[in-house]
This record gives structure tokens, C-alpha cells and sequence, in this order.
């Protein structure tokens, strides 16, 4: 089975020599859930609970009971997302479903040089997805995601739907594991003229986990490259989380290639059933900072 993910991989490659054109939908690559992004947004190998439906659905593999997670984005320029996760177990398979409702507000109509704009309208979208993963060989995991996928810009509407495939892999040495996720595959309808791009993407990378003092620290290093087909957007990101006593995490990440942005930063407490996370994304060029929370319950 090991040869499943080489070829997977192989597959892959042959997929990177596309790279004309622009994608559009940017709402799908902002991420889910604040401890993943405060690490980089390093995640399709480093989750492993119910915010793997966004990430890599492969990392639902193994999951048991029910997780529900909570998010809001308060992200730049007035931009805001809300997003809710629901993992659960059906016909004996972990099954994930996910919903993110973005809103880029008061975007400005001018037919003509004056100081006030001639109107002002929201841009609205969603996607629903359903997912889920599941152990192909002892040290094999697959995972499938369906989205549909929605964009209202003004008057003008458009509906699409979109594909995730991933796998993982843990490897023979101990706490070290490796994924590979092809995200966002799939087509729009017709926006006024010609239909939007979805953002393809292309991610595979490491993790590696060990713990120190007895336990009582946990630490989780993680690096991904990240590759948008549609375009020549390519980037590294590294992402840290300690963690104390299963109790108090600190996170940090750095994505090169961008920009506006590059560090990440946040933080997570653990209370029984409940886990809140921070996540602080700071921008140059005047764009503001990104606040994101989000709350997850396991039951």
C-alpha cells in the first residue's frame, strides 16, 4: 500500500505543469479553525480532528465520538467569514460536514469621479461540504470531500461544486507523519460572462510530534508546500505548537511567498470537553490584522 501514496503523488506532479490562467473564490483558502492558523495554517497534516474536513479529509480517519467547532474571521479591509464543522460517525465511517459563509461588505459603485460612491454592495459566499476518511492499510489513511460552492456579486449569481482528496501517512519512526492533498478540484457555472476559477491546490508535508519533562510538554513542528495550479503561487509554511500539561498551547507559524503577510501567532486553552484558540495574523501595507477565534466541542 505504501506504493498507493507514491502513486498518488506521481499523479500529482503531472498535474503541476498547469498553470495558466487566474483562480478566483479566494474565501476557499482561508483557513479553518484558529490553532491551525496560528501555526502557518500548516494543517493537512497536522490536524487530526474535526477541521480536517477543510484541510485534508484523510485526517478524519480514526475518529471517534462527535466534534463540533466554531469559527469567526475577522479578517482585513472589513472582510468576515463564520464557519461551523460537525464531525460525527455514521455507517461505522467518521462523516464531517462543513459550512463557511464569507462577506466582503460596502464594496463601492462609482460611475464617476466624486468623492461619494454612487452606491455600495456586499459580495456573498458559501460553501456546504460533506466529508469523510478512512484507514486504506494499517498505515494509510484516504480521505474524500464534496463542496457546493456559491458567489453572489451584485446582481449576478453563481453555483459550482468542488473535490478534496488526501491521504496520510504515518510513518515506522514514532510521532513522525506525512500528508499529501489535492484541494478545491471542479468547476463553477457561468458569473455573468465566464465562469470563476476555483483555487486549486496542491499541499504535502511533514509533522513530527514528540513530548519532553514527563510528558507534561507536547511539541508539534510542521512544514508544507503549498502549490495554487491555476497559477504560479507557490509557498513554504512552518507552524510550532507547544503544549503544556494538555492544558495551555502557544503557536506560531511563518508562510513565505506572500506579500501582505508571513507570521502568524496564537494561543489555546483546554478545559475538559472544550478547546478555545486565538489566532493574530498581521498585514503591511496599511491591509489591518486578522482576529480569529474559534471554539470546539468534543462529545
Amino acid at each position: 500500500m505504501q506504493k498507493t501514496f507514491i502513486i498518488f503523488l506521481l499523479s500529482i506532479a503531472s498535474l503541476l505543469a498547469q498553470s495558466a490562467g487566474n483562480s478566483g473564490l479566494a474565501f476557499l483558502k482561508l483557513g479553518f479553525g484558529a490553532r491551525n492558523i496560528s501555526m502557518g495554517d500548516v494543517s493537512s497534516v497536522s490536524t487530526g480532528d474535526v477541521s480536517s474536513l477543510f484541510y485534508n479529509p484523510a485526517g478524519l480517519a480514526g475518529l471517534s465520538g462527535n466534534q463540533i467547532m466554531i469559527m469567526h474571521n475577522s479578517w482585513i479591509q472589513g472582510t468576515y467569514s463564520n464557519v461551523l464543522g460537525v464531525q460525527t460517525t455514521m455507517w461505522s465511517l467518521p462523516l464531517a460536514f462543513g459550512f463557511n459563509v464569507t462577506t466582503i461588505p460596502d464594496i463601492q459603485i462609482r460611475t464617476r469621479a466624486t468623492s461619494q460612491p454612487d452606491a455600495t454592495f456586499d459580495a456573498n459566499y458559501f460553501f456546504g461540504c460533506v466529508s469523510t476518511g478512512f484507514n486504506v492499510y494499517d498505515n494509510i489513511a484516504f480521505g474524500a470531500s464534496i463542496k457546493y460552492l456559491y458567489e453572489g456579486l451584485y446582481s449576478e449569481e453563481a453555483t459550482g461544486w468542488g473535490f478534496d482528496f488526501g491521504l496520510n501517512y504515518k510513518s515506522p519512526v514514532k510521532g513522525l507523519n506525512a500528508s499529501a492533498v489535492l484541494k478545491n478540484l471542479g468547476s463553477m457555472n457561468i458569473l455573468k460572462n465566464e465562469s470563476t476559477k476555483l483555487p486549486t491546490e496542491f499541499r504535502i508535508g511533514p509533522a513530527y510530534q514528540f513530548n519532553l519533562l514527563n510528558d507534561k510538554f507536547a511539541i508539534t513542528a510542521a512544514a508544507e508546500f503549498q502549490k495554487y495550479l491555476p497559477t504560479n503561487d507557490s509557498h513554504f509554511d512552518l507552524g510550532l505548537e507547544i503544549l503544556y500539561d494538555n492544558l495551555i498551547a502557544l503557536r506560531g507559524g511563518y508562510q513565505s511567498g506572500y506579500e501582505s503577510k508571513s507570521y502568524t501567532g496564537g494561543f489555546g486553552l483546554i478545559w475538559g470537553n472544550f478547546d478555545l484558540d486565538y489566532a493574530f495574523q498581521p498585514f503591511i501595507d496599511g491591509l489591518g490584522d486578522a482576529n480569529i477565534f474559534s471554539l470546539k466541542f468534543r462529545f
